[in-house]
């Protein structure tokens, strides 16, 4: 049997038909099999040892060679026991293949490189077994459907005059197409065809093209627009070519029809839900989830589609969202602002304009679908705001608003004291009263404007215990508004609504490495429920002695203020508990945290305390103690002043927290902090790392970009990329920090960042690392090919330069992944039914031939716990499954700032935090620099790439003192 159940004979009688069609392009692809077999088992006795113990320990038995497949043998297990090791075949290769640098996918285009397979199927390391529901939905489709792509070329009748061409918003774009299919609705049935909200429409048919006009009712104060829409097929996508993929027929990854399908897949929640990015939410709130002022939490969902051992799955989870709710303005003024009096309306008139401008809104006194943007209110009240208008005789008249509504609409203005709202669009004036305007739906509400109680309930209803999480994606899999609607089965594609049953393995944690007061290291196991570890009566392995230090107490004037003398004290003993020695600090400054709004006397300050230091203690001092009395926006110009221009390492802290009497915790985190960012060492893993740690160095990189929010389209993103630089330890980290175009995820010069690394390593080792094992964050499935093709060819350019050629793994880790595990049974979970850290999943639900597993390596207390998937893109070691997920597992257990293990490999967590702290420097930078050279700045970065790599960078170069410093954590 293969793992997704099916028997190898069956499934090869199944693909007879397809076996001539193929046979061509699988004999080119059988080199690229063969090397990474090799890669996986490894050579020569290796193999033949592996296969052996294979027919010893579990009964196997060894059949005839596959005939399409020469040099692969069938190991068929006498007996089958419910284990998910035995539910497989396993193909052992004899012949002996070099593996090859470059994984081509076709003779036409030899060096493109795609990810590699996994042969081992899967680990076999556990502690014990888990029967888990997955939130994955199988999805069934008719090979021989053929969706069909046309481009919808929408533009005005008339043509503009002395403009340019008015880019049509999305909601415009949903309006004319709809209307255009209700107007020819037997040409263009609705039932088989899917929008991606754009220009282009998918449909499962075959549709007339050529050119439509339609008419779109403007108001009754403005004229109908007229469009031509000219309707052109672009493309037809075979869905044969995704089962082939799915097959294993078929190497490229066929994102295209993916895409069609998803897009498919998301048209019956488009057209009955609000859309928010990939999230859709219902037009309505349960009474329960109102946060009040004007707000209410709305339950989604998102989903997505994966490709799996069961064949394509469609993967759903749900989410909650604060929203303004629908309702008339004045009631939202009423709910929103506290105290509001529309009676006294000259005194909240400022709070108004906050709460409503950029609002959208609807109008009540006549029927239309239009809506209207909020751009302020007006300076006269309703009563005091007349205009001239022409009559249906021809003359112009004068007429005060409350009267023209009266006269026209038979309605008359309740409130006509207060400011209209102002409406105008391009120049056309439109001011409409209050009370005939009603906020539409689906216009999110800042999560942080929340007041508390409202803060916390949103939060609980995002973090739901699994048992309710698992009950919600349910009903919206079974919902007539979710993804399983008529659209998608008029296309030939079905969803099972039941979560698919998986056996998951829990794999142990390591063994750690601590020290105890008299400095002998000793080895401690870590709490197996829980996965963390206690610091009591132990020490860090290696404390950094700490001489030079100041305290900087920028809360001396607020009523929070620092009770200096006992926090210092308590601090130096828990420091000293911890195996950290750590002296009385050189002085105490103190300061004003109205400092912090003022960058040159920020700047002042931190010099002055780094000049008077080095008199002090002859020396530069080690890092500032910077205290708080609450979180303030000026952090980040602390942290750019002091790392770029400076060259001080800081920790900050609250005054509240420094205070409190019972303390210990938050000392003690504090002084893990100040230790790994000296340079010092809190925990090690007391065993090698797996597979990697025969002769050689070894240095583990992590990677990401942090992207400006969704509305800022200038500011420029932010690449990281972290490297260990101490072995076999593998605890101490550096970073470098690059800005590049914005929001393009692809790392500019990874290569050159990485070498960077790799020179800083052999200073500081006097040996360049021979293995490198690169985690990368934040790329989807479809910018792996980039990735392959870009990223890791950059980084062999730039090693090669330099006559560096170590041996590479790439791994992808994907936090943003809506996979969720439930225990199957409620008695098997801990109190939170959490799955046990730990947990992995690497059968069923994972990518049916490529090296991916999904990895629980935290514990839950809170919420569902969610799922790293790791996705192996390239790898020159050879790894096993067992290996890989065993070091990942470790690496977990090494971050620094914590003492249990973290959801992410901590690579990737410090890459992130290192990417974040770019953008806090390029947004301090902005701030206090003129306006010149913000424009500057600006130019640069939307005129060229070049300046990615030149200009752009000398705004963010770390100080020599502190870049090769963990400053990040």
């Amino acid at each position: 049997m293969d793992r997704r159940g099916n028997r190898w004979s069956e499934r090869d009688t199944n693909r007879e038909k397809d076996d001539e069609r193929h046979r061509n392009r699988d004999h080119r692809h059988r080199g690229y099999g063969r090397g990474h077999w090799n890669g996986r088992c490894g050579h020569g006795e290796e193999r033949n040892t592996l296969r052996e113990s294979h027919l010893r320990d579990e009964s196997w038995s060894c059949t005839e060679t596959d005939a399409r497949h020469p040099g692969t043998y069938r190991l068929v297990p006498s007996t089958l026991p419910y284990c998910r090791m035995h539910i497989q075949t396993i193909a052992v290769r004899l012949e002996f293949n070099p593996v090859l640098e470059y994984n081509q996918v076709s003779s036409g285009n030899r060096d493109k490189i795609c990810p590699i397979r996994c042969f081992d199927k899967s680990g076999s390391l556990l502690a014990r077994h888990v029967r888990l529901l997955v939130n994955h939905f199988p999805v069934t489709f008719n090979p021989e459907t053929i969706i069909s792509r046309y481009n919808v070329d929408i533009k005005p009748e008339t043509p503009m005059r002395h403009r340019h061409p008015v880019r049509q918003s999305k909601a415009t774009l949903y309006q004319i197409k709809e209307k255009l299919f209700f107007d020819n609705h037997t040409q263009f049935p609705l039932s088989v065809i899917a929008s991606d909200g754009e220009r282009n429409i998918f449909c499962a048919i075959p549709l007339p093209c050529g050119t439509y006009k339609v008419k779109i009712f403007s108001g009754e104060d403005r004229e109908d627009s007229s469009f031509q829409c000219t309707i052109k097929l672009v493309h037809e996508f075979n869905l044969l070519k995704l089962k082939d993929y799915l097959a294993g027929n078929f190497l490229s990854f066929p994102q295209d029809i993916l895409q069609s399908v998803n897009l498919v897949m998301k048209e019956n929640p488009t057209r009955h839900m609000i859309s928010v990015g990939r999230h859709f939410y219902p037009l309505e709130y349960q009474e329960t989830d109102d946060l009040k002022c004007g707000v209410a939490a709305f339950r989604g969902f998102q989903h997505s589609l994966n490709s799996t051992y069961q064949g394509l799955a469609l993967s759903l989870d749900c989410s909650a969202m604060a929203f303004r709710k629908r309702m008339p303005v004045i009631d939202f003024l009423e709910e929103n602002i506290r105290g509001f009096n529309i009676g006294q309306f000259a005194r909240y008139r400022r709070e108004v304009e906050q709460a409503l401008k950029g609002l959208t809104v609807t109008v009540t006194h006549r029927k239309t679908k239009q809506k209207y943007t909020i751009m302020g209110l007006t300076d006269e009240t309703t009563s005091s705001i007349s205009f001239s208008y022409e009559s249906p005789e021809g003359k112009m008249n004068t007429i005060n608003l409350a009267n023209y509504f009266l006269e026209k609409y038979k309605i008359e203005i309740r409130y006509r004291d207060i400011p209209c709202l102002d409406l105008s669009k391009n120049n056309n004036k439109q001011f409409v009263p209050m009370e005939l305007c009603m906020l539409v739906e689906g216009q999110r509400y800042p999560k942080e404007n929340l007041e508390r109680h409202a803060s916390t309930l949103l939060k609980n209803l995002s973090l739901p215990p699994p048992h309710i999480r698992k009950s919600s994606i349910c009903d919206m899999m079974r919902s007539n508004s979710g993804p399983c609607g008529d659209v998608s089965r008029n296309f030939g594609i079905k969803v099972d609504t039941n979560m698919t049953k998986v056996v998951g393995r829990v794999i142990g944690p390591p063994d750690l490495k601590l020290a105890i007061p008299n400095g002998k290291v000793i080895r401690i196991k870590v709490d197996k429920d829980k996965c963390h570890w206690n610091l009591r009566g132990k020490s860090v392995v290696k404390g950094k002695t700490i001489q030079r230090w100041v305290i900087v107490d920028f809360s001396a004037s607020d009523q929070n203020w620092l009770n200096c003398k006992p926090f210092i004290q308590k601090l130096i003993s828990q420091c000293r508990n911890l195996g950290i020695r750590m002296e009385e600090p050189l002085f105490y400054q103190d300061a004003a945290m109205s400092v912090f709004s003022n960058v040159a006397r920020l700047t002042e300050l931190l010099e002055d305390v780094n000049d008077r230091a080095c008199k002090v203690g002859r020396s530069r001092p080690q890092f500032l103690l910077c205290v708080m009395s609450r979180r303030d926006i000026g952090y980040k110009h602390l942290k750019c002043i002091c790392e770029i221009k400076v060259g001080l390492i800081t920790q900050c802290c609250l005054s509240n927290k420094a205070n409190m009497d019972k303390n210990d915790q938050y000392l003690a985190y504090l002084a893990l902090k100040i230790n790994a960012k000296l340079g010092g060492s809190n925990v090690e893993l007391f065993n090698p790392f797996p597979h990697i740690n025969g002769k050689g160095h070894v240095m583990f990189l992590g990677a990401d970009v942090n992207h400006p929010a969704s509305r800022n389209t200038i500011s420029p993103s932010f690449a990281a990329v972290v490297g260990t630089i101490n072995w076999p330890a593998a605890n101490r980290y550096a970073a470098r920090v690059r800005p590049q175009l914005h929001r393009q995820e692809k790392i500019a010069n990874i290569g050159e960042m990485c070498l960077e690394l790799v020179e800083t390593y052999a200073r500081l080792n006097r040996v360049r690392p021979g293995k490198l094992v690169l985690f990368r964050d934040g790329v989807s499935e479809s910018q792996f090919d980039m990735v392959l093709n870009e990223e890791l060819r950059d980084l062999k350019k730039a090693f090669s330069e330099k006559d560096y050629r170590p041996t590479i793994t790439i791994v992808v880790a994907q936090k943003r992944n809506q996979t969720r595990l439930f225990m199957e049974g409620d008695v098997d979970g801990d109190p939170t039914s959490n799955v046990p850290p730990g947990t992995i999943l690497d059968t069923i639900a994972v990518h049916p031939f490529e090296f991916d597993f999904y990895l629980c390596s935290h514990y839950g207390d809170l919420g569902t716990s969610k799922l790293t998937h790791y996705h192996v893109l390239w790898d020159e070691h050879k790894f096993s499954s067992d290996h890989l997920q065993k070091l990942i597992y470790s690496l977990c257990f090494t971050f620094a700032r914590c003492t249990k293990s973290v959801s992410l490999v901590t690579p990737v967590y410090y890459a992130d935090l290192a990417a974040y702290r770019g953008r806090l420097y390029h947004e301090s930078v902005m701030e206090c620099s003129p306006k010149s050279m913000a424009s500057s700045f600006f130019s640069m970065a939307s005129s060229s790439s070049s300046w990615v790599g030149s200009n752009g960078e000398r705004f963010y170069k770390l100080h020599a003192d502190v870049e090769n410093m963990m400053f990040f954590i």
